[in-house]
């Protein structure tokens, strides 16, 4: 793993908050060497941030990046009219910013409690110049959103609304719970009216889905917010995702 081909998770040199951090590991840190790490761990600070925080506003300075290291961000694109659109989730160990903009396209905030291990942007430069791999990573990461981004797009124009409210929760079981194949639990990181906004469907619609499904058993809820999937495949069959 890492530049140094070896096991870095192992490695004394390696700072111990990154060692304690279980998004290292699969985000763009695991480019990095003990070295790196512990340079990028002396100029990074890490702030928790209660569900509704924004964390970037569309058209803001990008003066620094982040790491997600815990809970769920929203992004949101906000019309001229102020009306506004969620277009995306991102999840730990997601990279929040974008290399060489200035500013930010959407708007970033916390959709559950959260927290993020920021750094400045010419510290994330310097290291992206002496570090090959870490571009490459970043570079796979924004290509795995733009392939998110055409599916989400196939979803909201030929979908039923079933197989919409399926895919929501097939994306939030598979990113919140990826060890898990054959079954998930999660909380909901959306209120129904975020579903219903992200999915392009009515609140009533939503609520009747989410009934649908558990009258079907394919979900179980517990105060509208605790999910079960007691069976992935079948929901990633309702989803049209096989």
């Amino acid at each position: 793993m890492g530049i140094l081909h070896r096991d870095i998770r192992s490695s004394s040199d390696v700072p111990l908050v990154c060692r304690a951090c279980e998004a290292r590991h699969g985000g763009v840190c695991a480019a990095l060497s003990p070295e790196q790490l512990s340079e990028l761990s002396r100029r990074s600070t890490r702030h928790r941030l209660d569900a509704g925080t924004e964390v970037v506003g569309q058209g803001e300075s990008m003066e620094r990046y982040s790491n997600i290291v815990r809970g769920v961000v929203k992004l949101t694109k906000v019309m001229a009219d102020g009306r506004q659109q969620i277009v995306g989730l991102q999840f730990a160990p997601d990279f929040l910013g974008r290399l060489f903009l200035s500013e930010s396209a959407v708007a970033a905030e916390a959709a559950t409690d959260t927290e993020i291990c920021s750094f400045s942007r010419g510290t994330l430069d310097q290291l992206v110049t002496r570090t090959p791999e870490l571009g490459e990573k970043l570079h796979r990461q924004a290509l795995k959103e733009l392939d998110e981004a055409r599916d989400w797009m196939l979803t909201l124009g030929r979908k039923s609304a079933q197989e919409k409210v399926a895919s929501f929760l097939h994306l939030i079981a598979v990113n919140i719970d990826p060890e898990n194949d054959s079954t998930a639990s999660f909380d909901l990181p959306l209120s129904r009216a975020d579903i219903a906004d992200f999915l392009g469907l009515t609140i009533e619609t939503v609520s009747r889905q989410f009934t649908r499904l558990r009258k079907e058993n394919v979900i179980r809820l517990v105060n509208n917010r605790q999910v079960t999937v007691p069976d992935m495949a079948l929901l990633t069959r309702l989803a049209g995702n096989d």
